[in-house]
């Protein structure tokens, strides 16, 4: 990593917006943009397949791409979900089931080797769930998770994470919980945190964008990276949300209230570089 001139000082927390552009402004070649998708780039909605980026948020980002280092997606959603949505992009990296896929730059999607076995075990469950689960509960299969969703019938909020824990334990299975939704995965350790921790190690920047407490530990990657080397500057925001917003937020430098507010940050942002 190159050396960083005099100006390139990381600012003291509490900072604001205006400060952490500012530095981020010093070291744009060394910065990296991380995005988590769901409640952050885009609204959450009751169905999931019909989810969309908030407006300006697709043009800030292929706009940004322009400007910085690197541009990632990292979410709990495939990697091929997401590349229907960004396809239109350039120079976005992509990282899907919180890591247990990725592609880069549009090439091939990687599948992590070690959780390849469990794909007809995730299939099999996603159709036990279908049979076992009372109507209101949304099941999700994602080919190396399961995701049991209960947005539109919260009173199955108990008898669903308390079946789908039971097959975790039965199957051994990890269990990922998140808004109002409870998430079964291969025993692959791999997580928004370590990707982001692998993803920064050569880099000067890093902001990380996220709405749920998965999010958490892409920002301790960030601050453990800062621990690190006093040169990095890491900046974690939060987008509030109703659900897991005050958990997420508490561990956060920034807040924005919504996806939609989000697209007006980063259009805003854009503006910033020369």
């Amino acid at each position: 990593m190159p050396p960083f001139s005099q100006g390139d000082q990381r600012p003291s927390r509490p900072f604001t917006a205006n400060e952490a552009w500012r530095a981020t402004l010093d070291r744009p070649a060394e910065c990296v943009l991380f995005f988590d998708f769901d409640g952050t780039l885009a609204p959450v909605q009751d169905d999931p397949t019909a989810v969309q980026p908030a407006p300006k948020v697709l043009s800030a980002i292929d706009a940004l791409a322009g400007k910085v280092r690197r541009i990632a997606i990292v979410s709990a959603r495939p990697v091929e979900f997401l590349r229907d949505h960004f396809s239109a992009l350039h120079h976005v990296d992509l990282y899907g089931l919180y890591g247990l896929e990725h592609c880069h730059n549009g090439g091939e999607t990687v599948t992590e080797p070690a959780a390849v076995p469990w794909v007809p075990t995730m299939a099999e469950l996603a159709d036990r769930a279908r049979a076992d689960l009372p109507a209101g509960a949304l099941v999700e299969y994602k080919r190396l998770s399961v995701a049991l969703h209960y947005r539109t019938a919260p009173q199955l909020a108990e008898q669903i994470e308390s079946w789908g824990r039971a097959r975790a334990d039965e199957l051994g299975l990890k269990v990922q919980s998140g808004r109002m939704v409870l998430e079964l995965k291969p025993p692959v350790d791999r997580d928004k945190g370590m990707v982001i921790g692998e993803a920064v190690r050569d880099v000067g920047c890093a902001w990380y964008f996220g709405d749920d407490v998965s999010d958490i530990k892409a920002f301790a990657a960030l601050r453990a990276r800062e621990a690190e080397d006093p040169r990095f500057l890491g900046v974690c925001v939060a987008v509030a949300n109703p659900e897991t917003g005050q958990e997420v937020s508490t561990a956060a430098d920034l807040t924005i209230s919504s996806p939609e507010a989000l697209g007006d940050f980063l259009t805003e942002a854009v503006h910033r570089f020369p």
